[in-house]
């Protein structure tokens, strides 16, 4: 073998051997530092559902931020049995992506993820999405509907933080809109998950979160069903819900109108809420997101009162009339 072929044969092992490396192990989510949340203290379950049927002070609106259409087979286990059974089949599924406001009469105004940044429908390609990754999500798909520059410049008060379910591209992409001095929170291990997909989407992550603190973790106790009182009152609660992502977090808030699940991630379609489906190859570990996905749906069986609001599509009787603004 010659010198030359001999070097072509070495990087092309060692790209092989990074290949198979990065498959098995991933890479993290984002470098951006993390620690510890100043708001919350860990709760019980018993802490969680004392008032849980009770309205309560937190004012609270659900924002559509744009419309979407991708595979169903990301958004759904169609090998799941009950997908199976329905004779269910890839498609292109129409979806929303979300936002939610939360105001505490103490604590102030926060949203639960961040919606879509004003330069994806005015400036797409300086927009977190306007490169290779926004291509492979079809960002000319996404309808914007209300981006997060112009909501925010609505408000009669700052911003106090921002709750995210999950750091996939669909629920950061409006933080570039958001002062950087506005602390970001998650759950705890969120940014440290590793998977494949990070090896495209990291660098979008870094570049939302670039300036600002380190993200604020939810101090979760050691067990798999960790509850976070955020604000100490029983007004609104962090839930660990793993498998979407490492760090996926649910967050029930006590409203004005009486309580409300946002769901994030754990399911995303009225679908998969109604017949216990998790994920497709959106999520990343099947197994962990249906016990979490099974967990959120007891709850709301045992307090019927409860109103869900699923990562991207609404559920048949909770829809408002003019869906594409906000309820």
């Amino acid at each position: 073998m010659t010198r030359r072929r001999r070097v072509l044969f070495g990087v092309i092992t060692g790209i092989a051997l990074f290949s198979a490396t990065l498959a098995v192990v991933g890479l993290p989510a984002s470098s951006h530092a993390v620690e510890p949340s100043d708001l919350g203290v860990t709760a019980s379950d018993d802490a969680l559902l004392a008032d849980v049927d009770q309205p309560g002070p937190i004012e609270f609106e659900t924002f559509v931020a744009a419309d979407w259409e991708v595979p169903l087979s990301g958004l759904l286990n169609l090998d799941a049995p009950e997908a199976r059974a329905a004779g269910l089949s890839d498609r292109d599924e129409p979806i929303q992506i979300f936002f939610y406001s939360v105001r505490h009469p103490k604590f102030g105004l926060f949203v639960v993820d961040s919606g879509v940044e004003w330069a994806l429908a005015n400036q797409p390609e300086s927009s977190l999405l306007g490169g290779l990754v926004g291509d492979v999500m079809h960002r000319e798909r996404i309808q914007v509907k209300l981006d997060m520059r112009t909501w925010l410049a609505k408000q009669s008060q700052p911003l106090s933080g921002v709750f995210l379910t999950h750091m996939h591209t669909d629920h950061i992409e409006g933080l570039p809109d958001i002062p950087q001095d506005v602390p970001v929170y998650a759950g705890k291990g969120e940014t440290r998950g590793r998977e494949f997909s990070h090896a495209f989407t990291a660098g979008i992550t870094d570049e939302a979160l670039a300036g600002r603190p380190p993200v604020r973790e939810w101090n979760f106790p050691k067990d798999t069903r960790g509850v976070v009182d955020v604000f100490g009152d029983g007004s609104f609660f962090a839930l660990q819900v793993p498998g979407h992502t490492s760090g996926s977090t649910a967050y029930l808030a006590r409203t004005t109108r009486g309580p409300v699940l946002m769901v994030g991630d754990t399911c995303h379609t009225a679908w998969g809420w109604q017949h216990g489906v998790e994920p497709g190859s959106f999520t990343a570990d099947q197994a962990t997101n249906r016990e979490s996905l099974k967990w959120l749906k007891q709850l709301v069986e045992q307090h019927p009162k409860i109103q869900v609001r699923l990562g991207h599509q609404w559920l048949p009787d909770q829809a408002p009339v003019a869906a594409g603004a906000s309820e």
